[in-house]
């Protein structure tokens, strides 16, 4: 059977997991220990009961079976309430739009703005997906450079201006993963006006805005006056919620570019289940009952991994937001690589290369912070014991 992949999927590179799957298998078999997993930012920690009580009620009503061809009306309503009450952004019906996730839109955005040869501008390091539905979609990529030495921002008077004119789309993610940084206003102000300059079309993806620790709280990219001119704006359940495994996010913005996502995708899929969208109702509804602790207990986590890595000899930067901690590398290894491999074959701690999120992780690795307290303690000790780290200046 002469069947093969088409060019564009043979041209992305994808990690491993049979390789990774075999490799902690070999530690396990040599040590008869579990490896330790921070690579995934799936969280251990369960919704709200309300959130799943509504779930099974509504997976019990044949209603909820029926094909969803547009979200449902009380979906789009508390959508709008909780974007106002949270964020004071006033949003109308034709300017929200409900999607199986963020990872379903981020992937098909550019096939909805972009033709083959546009350009999109991918902040680097990014998540993933950033990086392969431009390619998808038969689009080319600039990536822009995000520095320590620059707060892991982007410089916008680095941007060529030939690049700038010919860009299409902008992808942009603060509070931002992997970095667990955050972004002032004059960020979102200074992105707005570059975005009118050169008429980009600009994605900002909040997943993050509720997991902000020592700040004041995250913020929407559309409170800022002019954003809806330029772009929209997706908001996750799986982060803020603990609903990974529904699929459930939030497009919302300005109504012509959602108008066009509407229309390709209603050629192509369905909305989100109505049992996960009535879910997602009770989600907004018990916000405060259930996010704020969520955060603290991310706080909490993420002070405990710093606190136990320090102690065995690795200073950390603690992120200003996020589930992740973005650690630089001892000096002595080559690249993330390299002591990814070493933290997982030595110690049996597993975490993302920072190569995975682009050129720019070449000296860190990701932690998600997903594992409990005592495991935290036990990867901590088994690094120091594997004699993996050296001082970092």
């Amino acid at each position: 059977m002469k069947t093969k992949a088409a060019t564009r999927i043979q041209a992305i590179d994808s990690p491993s997991f049979t390789e990774l799957f075999e490799a902690k298998k070999r530690y396990t078999a040599k040590t008869g220990k579990e490896v330790i997993d921070f690579s995934i930012g799936s969280s251990d920690i369960p919704p709200h009961h309300a959130i799943k009580e509504e779930l099974a009620r509504q997976a019990l009503n044949d209603e909820s079976y029926q094909y969803s061809l547009a979200p449902l009306s009380e979906m789009v309503a508390a959508i709008a309430r909780w974007y106002h009450t949270r964020y004071g952004v006033d949003l109308a019906e034709d300017e929200i739009v409900t999607v199986k996730g963020s990872q379903e839109a981020l992937s098909h955005i550019p096939l909805a703005f972009c033709d083959p040869g546009d350009l999109v501008l991918i902040p680097d390091p990014y998540y993933p997906i950033y990086g392969v539905a431009p390619r998808l979609a038969g689009a080319d990529i600039v990536f822009l450079p995000l520095k320590e030495e620059n707060d892991y921002l982007i410089d916008f008077d680095a941007i060529q201006e030939d690049v700038a004119r010919k860009a299409k789309l902008m992808y942009v993610s603060y509070p931002n993963n992997p970095t667990g940084k955050t972004a002032p206003d004059s960020f979102y102000e200074r992105l707005i006006r570059f975005a009118k300059r050169y008429d980009i079309v600009v994605l900002h993806d909040n997943a993050y805005s509720e997991l902000v620790f020592d700040k004041e709280p995250g913020k929407s990219f559309l409170s800022f006056e002019g954003a809806k001119d330029v772009g929209i704006e997706l908001n996750s359940f799986s982060k803020s919620y603990s609903m990974g495994g529904a699929r459930l996010a939030v497009m919302v913005g300005n109504r012509e570019l959602i108008a066009i996502y509407k229309r390709m995708m209603n050629m192509i899929d369905f909305q989100a289940f109505g049992a996960v969208q009535r879910a997602g109702i009770a989600a907004l509804a018990h916000h405060d009952r259930f996010v704020p602790a969520l955060r603290q207990e991310y706080r909490r986590r993420r002070d405990w991994l710093i606190q136990k890595f320090q102690e065995a000899g690795w200073s950390i930067e603690p992120p200003e937001a996020t589930m992740f901690v973005w650690a630089k590398i001892p000096d002595h290894y080559e690249d993330s690589a390299s002591f990814h491999r070493a933290l997982l074959e030595q110690a049996g701690v597993l975490t993302n290369a920072g190569t995975s999120f682009g050129q720019e992780g070449t000296r860190y690795v990701r932690f998600a912070l997903v594992r409990g307290d005592a495991e935290v303690e036990e990867a901590a000790r088994r690094i120091q014991e594997a004699g993996l780290l050296a001082p970092i200046k």
